[in-house]
């Protein structure tokens, strides 16, 4: 077999485990997909470290189901962080209107600066250092974010809801040959 087809199917599998723990989850499919689109869409934005509350805050305030929050915010990680702060900066780049750096931003860099000056709080260097690249980054990540969101929402709800009524059908067909 292929290394893109076990890829491939390392993701299907993703797929059909994260399906199998959002329908496990108590709620109404629409409020199970608006808590996991937006734990995926928090992910897009440059509050690394954050994800998790912001979800959770998120969550609580508007009313959608906060475990399927939690649960999308693994949409953010190790391997999906360089692409997201990549799209996002040059995103609001272009929002701004600014040409591209000369040199690749380093976001490895970036986010532990921003770490250092906040658990120190030494904001000396935010202003020339971080903000440059943060300030970007805030901005690109707000339609992206909202994008995000429907997309996810959207695909999670129609699933969801798929699978429910799947639910349903098969109870009512067992029912009925009692």
């Amino acid at each position: 077999m292929s290394q893109t087809k076990k890829e491939g199917l390392g993701l299907q599998n993703l797929y059909i485990k994260i399906i199998q723990k959002l329908t496990s989850i108590k709620g109404t499919p629409e409020a199970i997909a608006k808590g996991f689109a937006t734990g995926v869409a928090i992910s897009f934005t440059p509050f690394v470290g954050f994800h998790l509350l912001l979800c959770l805050f998120i969550s609580k305030i508007t009313k959608q189901n906060s475990i399927s929050g939690v649960l999308g915010t693994i949409a953010g990680n190790p391997w999906t962080f360089p692409f997201i702060w990549y799209l996002v900066f040059h995103t609001g780049i272009f929002i701004l209107g600014h040409d591209a750096p000369e040199q690749e931003v380093d976001f490895k860099l970036l986010f532990k600066e921003l770490f250092h000056c906040v658990i120190n709080l030494d904001f000396s260097q935010f202003w020339v250092d971080i903000w440059p690249v943060f300030y970007p980054m805030l901005i690109g990540c707000i339609p992206l974010y909202f994008m995000i969101w429907q997309i996810v929402y959207h695909t999670i709800k129609c699933v969801l809801e798929k699978k429910e009524y799947g639910k349903e059908k098969n109870k009512n067909d067992n029912g009925a040959r009692l």
